[in-house]
């Protein structure tokens, strides 16, 4: 009798250690496969979340089982996550529980329309294009800072920022202003004072010298130009503001490697050949190099340039009209034999 107890005991034992082990495997053991990023979208359900976490753990059963203790289905919060390789269920829920999200570096260039930079911005978080392009347009938005929807896009300073990935679109715009802020400190400010110009025109400027020559060294020089344009009350004659127009005409993708003598007769604000003076608004969004380049110009004497046929992506500069209108002639033999009519 003795020893049918003992091998009941014995067995009981046995059972209730693989039970137990069972449960402590659930909640204890690896369960974490790799190092990788989770995406939680806002209101996703547990089976949502569930279907995510899957490919990138041991066991799906073992992470429902600890979920349900936990209560995880009622406190899922929406965000990017980093998991790592090891990780058991029980990190692993306490994670997604927390809230304790991983920031996403959000970065975007100078880009040509609000459009555009809406869409490079929702790659990177979880508002969409739209909601970031009608969050900026805001009427309230903009009369409260100033802004208008021809010039807003001057309010983004092209950078890498961190941000989280459930940011919304009110949020980044919000952030977006703030850094607008933090951008144009005492020094900036009292450079564009000193050159009689405002935030906005800096902007504007900034925008021609930045689709006027991709070299970063050669933009002080190139502001310095039109500067010198400016002060002596001359037409500005930037072809930029030409190809902007067209652009506007004929959509974003309209390619123009020449601008033609006709184009520079078209009737609008923007044609820096029939206005004198800064157009109403920044025809792109310039890059730090660019609004510094204007902040901080070359003084110099020059009056005219002409893209470089000898040192392509630079240009030459010159004087006087004489030695502007050699350098032309040079140019526009070039493009002829390169077969570029437009």
């Amino acid at each position: 009798m003795k020893k049918i107890i003992l091998i009941i005991l014995s067995a009981a034992a046995i059972i209730g250690g693989v039970i137990g082990y069972s449960y402590y495997a659930k909640i204890y053991a690896p369960s974490v496969i790799e190092n990788t990023d989770i995406f939680i979208p806002r209101n996703a359900t547990f089976e949502e979340v569930t279907q995510l976490i899957e490919p990138h753990i041991k066991n799906k059963n073992g992470f429902d089982w600890v979920a349900q203790q936990k209560k995880y289905p009622t406190m899922i919060k929406p965000g990017k996550y980093t998991i790592t390789k090891g990780m058991n269920n029980n990190e692993l829920i306490n994670l997604l529980r927390s809230g304790r999200q991983t920031p996403v570096k959000v970065t975007f260039n100078n880009q040509d329309t609000l459009e555009k930079l809406a869409g490079r911005i929702a790659e990177q978080i979880s508002a969409d294009s739209t909601e970031i392009v009608e969050a900026v347009l805001d009427t309230g938005f903009l009369k409260k800072n100033n802004f208008t929807k021809a010039n807003v896009l001057g309010m983004f300073i092209p950078n890498s920022y961190e941000f989280y990935w459930t940011t919304s679109a009110e949020q980044f715009r919000d952030r977006m202003l703030k850094e607008y802020h933090r951008f144009w400190n005492t020094s900036r400010q009292q450079k564009a004072t000193a050159l009689q110009l405002s935030k906005n025109e800096v902007m504007t400027l900034a925008s021609i010298v930045q689709k006027e020559t991709a070299k970063v060294s050669e933009r002080p020089l190139v502001a310095g130009l039109y500067l010198n344009r400016l002060r002596d009350h001359w037409a500005l004659q930037a072809d930029p503001t030409i190809i902007y127009i067209l652009k506007q005409k004929h959509g974003q993708d309209y390619e123009v490697k020449r601008v033609l003598d006709n184009d520079l007769k078209i009737d609008s604000p923007y044609n820096t050949y029939q206005n004198t003076g800064l157009p109403p608004s920044l025809i792109a969004m310039p890059d730090i190099s660019s609004i510094d380049a204007v902040l901080n110009p070359k003084n110099h004497e020059y009056y005219y340039m002409c893209a470089s046929v000898t040192n392509i992506g630079s240009h030459e500069f010159a004087r006087t009209l004489a030695q502007h209108n050699q350098n032309a002639i040079k140019y526009q033999k070039w493009l002829s034999k390169q077969g570029i009519n437009r």
